[in-house]
């Protein structure tokens, strides 16, 4: 067993900044403990005050988020938010990142993020019933990144196929700012009745602790840390030792046991043992409680031996779970988990001196209060600079990109991977284990059914992080608009969201700057669409050789149908619907599809957008789709309504004549907001008007399974959607199977 440093060559060598610490932060931890911290303390310190477990560069930003409504049962603070949704049940829900490790080791890191947010979800009592994600990834001529996508792709599909919860949507974006750090975000919804939702608290003098699940060994040591700083230049074994291994057929045993536990009264708490492990859940637990734990680690499950203290509580190996029960109700929680061939075993105690305390050998090896390393660890409001690229784009004229052929300028926006068919990524996802999805992948939100009732709850993810590098405010705006567009064109009723923030340093006042000014558009946009923030994750220092990502809050919605006769999808459904296009269009191009395709890079002035528009439109398209007035409902996004109107044909064998008016290539590619593409019955053509004030007809479904698009009678696209949707269907695995 290697000597471990004194607390005096802790200090004196400054081993604490290997750990992730600042010189002010040791003095600081000092100063909590009145002595200076040991090795297995600095450890626990540097874990615990990381950005991944203290959110300590953005606390201070996230406190400005709306997180209440009469809706919510449970805001941030727990394992996951809780949303009511009627009858005495409740939606869980959150979103986590794994960016560091899926950039390292893209199969395990993908997986094990998939493995930690779900045992979120049933931490708090809830089954998991649907799972989701959100990518990013450089561009695809990349071998590199060809290899992290189809990693990444094979790790959520394996972990979420074999445990059983269906993947039944997410969203992908390619750009060159992810080319060196892609982001793995995964979202996972699990349904719960009131009276069973849990939190992670310690409470009870006397209750016992108790280890549950796989056993403890050497992986992810410091994966908190990891996942808290730039990625070197090149990754070395010390950076893949911080990803952990996960097992998904352990995890469906360790969740099925959890679940028959929260039925039980002898369980006072529980908490996954996620980012720092032993450490975060223990320490947390107590904080929250406001009381004390004690731990004795030579009781702690090992499958490593001669494990040190510091290797014990740092660990991050996967599918265990901590758990506070009743005195005397042990033997109970220990039978329970042997049927399921799991350990569960006492190991502490909760305490009434709010100190966290560990044994080793007989031994305090460490002595730390609780609130030292949850509740009190540093906050900082870091120094904010407006960049000066932002105030260039913002004076900058507006500029309609050339196009000289509209057809085949349609044609290669459907082939552009941010636009292109996702089909050959959820086709590997088991997408209708336990036979509640109704909408699967591919429209704009995917719907599951709520077991033994007539509702249903949508579910979307979607951030353009180009419009949020283009102008943060609007952007963040945005991204939550259009996750309620998602919602509302599928049906639903927004309830709440779960945010993902992925930034670069915040270190940088130019990325804080962003980071600032993003969750100010986001809050307004919440606001307005009455849909708190219930949960969410933070993700900092998303860079590499001083190269930051595109700033990225990636936003979960989650959405009530409260009648399955509601549920409406993107696709057009019979020769002879009106087609609709709502919301005027403006000559808008700053950070779109056509910019990128005709400039290769983006600038100007993001898409505007205006909440009080926006809100009227949702509520009057929502109040029409449930006055069964909608044949379907597709928002108008990325590639503009040209790529809109032509998604809504894929799929479908059906045509589609429009006319469309103003300037041709704003008309096809504009990506002004707040608009719809929506199809109506002819014989519902005057109810459905008289409800959607901004509806404007402008063409028909045919059943000759062609393309026509006009504007003042000249023809601007007539083309076969076959050939429109070989070019998206194919663009993609065409790319995956080129060769450099």
């Amino acid at each position: 067993m290697t000597h471990e440093p004194t607390p005096a060559q802790i200090k004196e060598k400054q081993i604490y900044r290997e750990m992730g610490m600042t010189d002010e932060e040791f003095v600081l931890a000092e100063k909590m403990l009145g002595r200076t911290p040991n090795y297995t303390e600095t450890g626990l310190f540097s874990v615990m005050w990381s950005e991944h477990c203290s959110y300590k560069n953005s606390k201070a930003i996230l406190k400005t988020f709306p997180t209440e409504g009469a809706q919510v049962l449970q805001g941030p603070g727990e394992g996951a938010g809780i949303v009511d949704i009627g009858d005495n049940q409740a939606v869980v829900f959150k979103i986590e990142s794994h960016n560091s490790p899926s950039a390292v080791e893209p199969y395990e890191g993908a997986a094990t993020g998939v493995g930690g947010i779900i045992r979120d979800v049933f931490s708090m009592g809830a089954k998991p019933i649907a799972s989701l994600n959100s990518l990013r990834f450089g561009e695809l001529d990349s071998p590199r990144v060809r290899y992290l996508l189809e990693k990444a792709v094979e790790g959520i599909g394996d972990y979420g196929n074999k445990l059983g919860v269906p993947t039944v949507g997410g969203e992908i974006q390619f750009d060159s700012a992810y080319e060196a750090n892609p982001l793995v975000n995964a979202m996972v919804v699990g349904l719960i009745d009131h009276q069973d939702m849990q939190k992670g608290q310690a409470k009870g003098v006397g209750n016992t602790v108790m280890y549950a699940g796989s056993p403890t060994g050497r992986d992810g040591i410091h994966g908190a840390t990891f996942s808290s700083s730039e990625l070197a230049e090149d990754a070395d074994e010390q950076e893949r030792a911080a990803v952990q291994a996960g097992d998904p057929f352990t995890e469906k045993l360790l969740m099925d046991a959890c679940l028959e536990l929260v039925k039980s009264d002898a369980l006072i708490g529980i908490q996954d043992m996620g980012a720092a492990g032993l450490t975060s859940s223990a320490a947390e637990m107590a904080s929250k409680a406001g009381s004390g734990l004690e731990m004795n680690l030579d009781l702690v499950p090992q499958r490593e031996a001669n494990m040190t203290p510091y290797e014990m509580m740092l660990s991050e190996s996967q599918e265990r779970m901590l758990l506070v029960v009743k005195k005397g109700r042990e033997q109970e929680v220990i039978d329970l988990f042997a049927r399921y061939d799991l350990e569960a075993v006492a190991c502490g105690v909760v305490t009434d001196d709010k100190m966290f305390r560990l044994f080793h050998q007989g031994k305090v090896v460490a002595e730390v209060p609780a609130d030292a390393l949850a509740e009190d660890a540093p906050v900082y409001h870091k120094p904010s600079k407006e960049p000066e690229y932002f105030r260039e784009f913002q004076v900058m004229s507006p500029e309609i990109p050339e196009v000289s052929d509209y057809t085949e300028t349609l044609k290669s926006l459907l082939q552009q991977p941010t636009i292109a068919s996702k089909e050959w990524v959820y086709s590997q996802f088991d997408q209708q284990v336990g036979n509640q999805t109704i909408v699967k992948p591919g429209s704009d939100a995917a719907v599951v059914r709520i077991k033994n009732t007539q509702k249903a709850i949508a579910i979307t993810t979607d951030c353009n992080a180009r419009y949020i590098y283009l102008d943060p405010e609007t952007g963040g705006k945005i991204a939550v608009a259009e996750a309620a567009r998602n919602v509302v064109c599928s049906g639903a009723e927004p309830l709440a969201i779960t945010d993902g923030l992925n930034f670069g340093s915040p270190e940088k006042p130019e990325i804080y700057w962003q980071l600032e000014k993003s969750a100010a558009g986001i809050r307004e946009a919440c606001l307005a669409l009455n849909s708190p923030v219930i949960s969410g994750n933070v993700s900092l220092f998303n860079e590499k050789g001083g190269k930051a990502i595109y700033p990225t809050p990636i936003i979960g919605m989650v959405g009530l149908i409260k009648d399955l006769a509601h549920v409406t999808t993107q696709s057009f459904q019979s020769a002879g619907d009106l087609i609709y296009i709502i919301g005027e269009t403006k000559e808008e191009f700053g950070g779109s599809e056509l910019q990128k395709l005709v400039h290769g890079e983006f600038f100007g002035k993001a898409p505007e957008i205006d909440l009080i528009v926006e809100v009227k439109r949702q509520k009057q398209l929502l109040t029409a789709i449930r006055s069964g007035k909608v044949a379907s409902a597709h928002d108008i996004s990325e590639g503009g309504a040209a790529v809109a109107i032509a998604e809504s044909l894929f799929g479908t064998n059906l045509g589609a004549e429009v006319e469309l008016a103003g300037h041709p290539v704003a008309a096809l590619f504009s990506e002004t907001q707040s608009r719809f593409i929506v199809s109506v019955k002819a014989a519902d053509q005057t109810a459905f008007e008289e409800i959607v004030e901004d509806a404007k007809l402008i063409g028909k479904v045919k059943d000759q399974p062609e393309f026509v698009v006009q504007l003042d009678k000249q023809p601007l696209i007539q083309t076969e959607v076959k050939i429109l949707e070989d070019a998206w269907r194919g663009a993609i695995p065409c790319l995956l199977t080129s060769k450099d």
